[in-house]
């Protein structure tokens, strides 16, 4: 029987739902006056992400903590799935048919949420010494990063392969693990690379890294500067917006969107934006670093990393300071699955801050809020 406790107010985490809700309304907004019908869809995607929102935010998570390797091994397998039974789409094999629904799922967007709980079930359990974790601990977290980071390049997906494993090491380095670790890393990176690129890149994707180091950009990219340089101190018009209302500016409403957003609101609508975004990420970086529940650290600074990612390479790569990667503006491009995760994660925060204490649970195991 749930028991209700108005006092759940107190703990609940306000400022991130403030700092995201206006993200949403503008990203609806700039949808709406491209594709309609786009716009429905989206506000569809948030009635869902609302609704998981509340369940995920409702389930007794440290309760249920013996289940978050169950989650990360299910998800391998459904990786594992892409594999042999997966349905390719441009090249790529990185989704699953769903029978008799007409529809597929992409399993490396739900290991996300996946790896950033076991980390932080692995590191609850034991927590890094006064120096950081030694070798053996880091290999074996390393392990749990690697493995979703080699099936999901293998699709191949390197761009979300690459968030994945700049999240998964990100986490390590906040937590802390020992200095020479590092430093070795630091040294093979030196020598690998140049092998990497040479051998283990795909056709397409060293193209992308030509384009960018080309003095020219590529069409995408020059579009995009075109609308941003265009909108000026305070945007323009709907009307005038010609970059996108003529279809010049390719992918408006998803991977170029912020080329879209300035041409729209200018200077001043961009920089509102990224400050939201900064306010957003510096908030949960300071519900990581003065808080010594590991489990609250590490979806903190897992959140935050995310959002750092994916706001940095979606805006430099539209301004043409990084390579064209299918990267999302957080919570704001068009599209399901990014922004689902994305509150998926906010939920599993929310719930870890507002019921952490261990009274939470009473006697008879009736859970009570407080």
């Amino acid at each position: 029987m749930w028991r209700f406790d108005k006092r759940i107010l107190a703990q609940f985490d306000f400022i991130s739902i403030i700092l995201i809700i206006p993200l949403i309304i503008v990203s609806n907004w700039l949808i709406g006056e491209v594709v309609p019908a786009l716009a429905q869809k989206q506000s569809a995607y948030v009635g869902v992400a609302f609704l998981a929102f509340l369940g995920v935010f409702l389930l007794p998570i440290r309760r249920m903590s013996w289940l978050i390797p169950l989650i990360y091994w299910v998800n391998i397998l459904l990786l594992l799935a892409v594999e042999f039974f997966g349905h390719a789409r441009l090249g790529a094999q990185r989704w699953i048919e769903i029978p008799f629904i007409n529809a597929t799922i992409q399993p490396s967007e739900f290991v996300k949420p996946a790896l950033i709980l076991m980390l932080a079930y692995l590191i609850h359990r034991n927590p890094p010494p006064f120096q950081g974790y030694k070798l053996k601990d880091f290999l074996k977290m390393s392990a749990y990063i690697l493995l979703p980071f080699i099936l999901i390049a293998k699709e191949p997906d390197l761009g979300t392969a690459l968030v994945l494993i700049l999240i998964g090491y990100g986490v390590l380095f906040f937590i802390g693990v020992y200095w020479k670790i590092w430093l070795g890393i630091g040294i093979a990176l030196a020598l690998f690379l140049p092998i990497a690129y040479q051998f283990l890149l795909h056709d397409y994707q060293k193209t992308r890294i030509k384009d960018f180091l080309s003095e020219k950009p590529s069409y995408h990219v020059q579009q995009s500067i075109i609308a941003i340089g265009s909108g000026g101190l305070t945007g323009k018009s709907k009307d005038d917006a010609t970059q996108t209302q003529m279809r010049f500016l390719p992918i408006a409403t998803s991977d170029f969107i912020f080329a879209f957003l300035v041409e729209r609101t200018g200077f001043l609508g961009a920089l509102a934006i990224i400050l939201i975004y900064v306010l957003l990420i510096l908030h949960l970086l300071s519900l990581s670093v003065f808080n010594n529940d590991y489990y609250i650290k590490v979806v903190t600074i897992s959140i935050a990393f995310m959002i750092f990612i994916y706001m940095g390479v979606n805006i430099l790569m539209t301004i043409g300071f990084a390579p064209v990667v299918g990267v999302p503006l957080p919570m704001f491009s068009y599209g399901g699955s990014s922004f689902i995760n994305f509150i998926i994660l906010f939920a599993i925060m929310q719930n870890l801050i507002t019921f952490r204490y261990k009274d939470m649970y009473d006697s008879r195991g009736t859970k009570s809020f407080l």
